[in-house]
């Protein structure tokens, strides 16, 4: 379809011009092979980005801390307070390292540790799991956008693929709504109605040919009928009666009947066979099968409203015009109507609810009038290659509606988006990731000593969280620490709780010999 090729290649072309610039600095427009000239100090140190080696801390044995610095095993109670108060602590890590001022990393922004500070790129194939990409992630930073000048024809590509999936999003929502009101054209089936002769023969062996006998057809098609499966002829009916002529056929064998059933199978046209000699006057009648159900008008009602055969919303919606055209609706209480002469003598009250319209109008609407056709079954052999043709209009599907629909369910090139979205968000990572490393260079190479003692702080504060030690090691060991205030309150609690915890085990020992 030349709409959803062309909305799924305008978002394909936004995503790609988006990809190429980040990744090769080609603004849209400029020839291929043409690279923006950078501005600035580079993006970055030297060599090559950091690796993916383990995690190792810069001069620190492999046990972080001696055992005697640990606290000894807690009781269960105390180590759920303890998880508790762990949780809360890398929590305020986290927000730490959030809020660090630029140029002065935390402990996973160390190229010394040679840290993979990449975080986990997202798989279409993972589902749910996977981590969710938003709108706020493609952009790039302000510090980014003024130290390189070019990367605005980035955010205008930004932009304009913005306006492009909200107009496309209007236009689907567009088409959702339309979907849901029938769309119907107007259309010719032609009908073709013919008969054939067969003269009865003496020397016939069978019975059937040694009695005249003639044979009707009524077949039709669709004119211009541009879909790619052709509709079947008995499909635009629900109804098909032939009456042929009482008086020769008798009362109970001159009526030819078809009705649409749940199983009725779809046909190109109907065939009558009957024994007789003579010229046969018929009557055929063909209700049209309308969907939506349309209805035939009381003759009053359809004088007042100018409409024949409608369906019920129009027939409503007809009603409501008239209504509001001639202010009929209480002015007091919307919810009634000041029928005039004619609402009197349709609907037979001088007021009545807006809710009772529906039950009353059931009673003004009449199944429609089938169409009337008058036909003579000719035995003359000269009028047996005469065909009668008739031109019925009908109602079928909007080709268009298809066409929508399969817009709506279509999945073109959506992996392929999807893949170049993934494409874009790794690439404003790394260049984030970049920044960061460009900024600690910076930061490094001012003032090496200073921003390496200011690092050595960052780190033991996060070393503290990260290994659970209460207090300041510096400080403990030395022997004027302990003899503050508060040592004789702390060794008093001290042993309290240790008073306390072993007065329980032997509470818990004599509970199990009693028992």
């Amino acid at each position: 379809m030349a709409t959803e090729e062309t909305a799924g290649g305008a978002r394909k072309a936004t995503k790609s011009k988006l990809f190429e610039f980040l990744v090769h600095g080609v603004r849209p427009g400029m020839p291929s092979g043409a690279r923006m000239p950078h501005q600035g100090a580079p993006m970055g140190p030297p060599g090559p980005p950091y690796g993916g080696s383990p995690a190792v801390r810069p001069g620190l044995p492999a046990p972080v801390m001696e055992p005697s610095r640990k606290r000894p095993a807690p009781s269960q109670q105390v180590q759920q307070q303890q998880q508790q108060q762990q949780q809360q602590q890398q929590q305020a890590v986290q927000n730490r390292a959030r809020k660090k001022p630029v140029g002065f990393p935390g402990a996973s922004e160390m190229p010394a540790r040679q840290m993979d500070m990449r975080e986990p790129q997202s798989d279409p194939t993972l589902g749910s799991n996977a981590k969710r990409r938003k709108m706020a992630d493609k952009i790039l930073p302000q510090r980014i956008r003024e130290l390189v000048p070019e990367s605005q024809a980035y955010m205008d590509l930004l932009a304009f693929e913005r306006k492009l999936d909200q107009t496309i999003m209007r236009k689907r929502v567009d088409i959702q709504e339309a979907l849901k009101r029938p769309m119907k054209q107007k259309r010719k089936l032609r009908l073709y109605i013919s008969n054939t002769f067969n003269p009865a023969r003496p020397d016939a062996d069978d019975s059937d040919g040694s009695i005249a006998s003639w044979e009707l057809r009524v077949e039709g098609k669709l004119l211009d009928d541009p879909g790619k499966q052709k509709k079947k002829f008995s499909s635009f009916f629900k109804s098909l009666v032939i009456e042929l002529d009482k008086d020769l056929y008798g009362p109970d064998n001159h009526l030819v009947e078809w009705h649409r059933t749940p199983t009725t199978q779809e046909t190109d046209g109907f065939q009558v066979k009957r024994p007789g000699d003579v010229s046969v006057r018929c009557t055929l009648l063909l209700m049209l099968d309308y969907q939506p159900p349309q209805f035939k008008l009381d003759p009053r009602l359809a004088r007042l409203l100018g409409i024949h055969t409608q369906t019920r919303s129009c027939i409503i919606q007809a009603l409501w015009q008239y209504i509001k055209t001639n202010k009929l609706q209480d002015s007091h209480d919307k919810e009634y109507i000041n029928c005039d002469k004619y609402f009197q003598q349709i609907f037979d009250c001088p007021r009545l609810k807006f809710s009772e319209i529906p039950q009353r109008l059931t009673n003004l609407l009449l199944p429609p009038d089938p169409i009337v056709i008058n036909h003579v079954i000719s035995v003359d052999p000269n009028d047996q290659k005469k065909t009668a043709c008739y031109d019925i209009d009908v109602e079928v599907e909007d080709p268009l509606k298809s066409q929508m629909s399969s817009f709506l369910l279509s999945t073109a090139n959506q992996q392929e988006i999807a893949s170049l979205d993934n494409k874009i968000h790794e690439t404003i990572e790394s260049i984030n990731q970049l920044k960061i490393q460009r900024d600690f260079m910076l930061s490094f190479s001012r003032d090496p000593k200073g921003y390496i003692q200011d690092w050595l702080k960052s780190q033991s504060r996060d070393l503290k969280l990260m290994t659970d030690v209460v207090g300041n090691p510096e400080e403990e060991r030395r022997a004027a620490f302990y003899h503050e205030p508060w040592s004789q309150e702390a060794v008093s609690r001290y042993f309290y709780c240790k008073i306390q915890q072993r007065r329980q085990e032997l509470e818990q020992a004599l509970a199990v010999r009693n028992t």
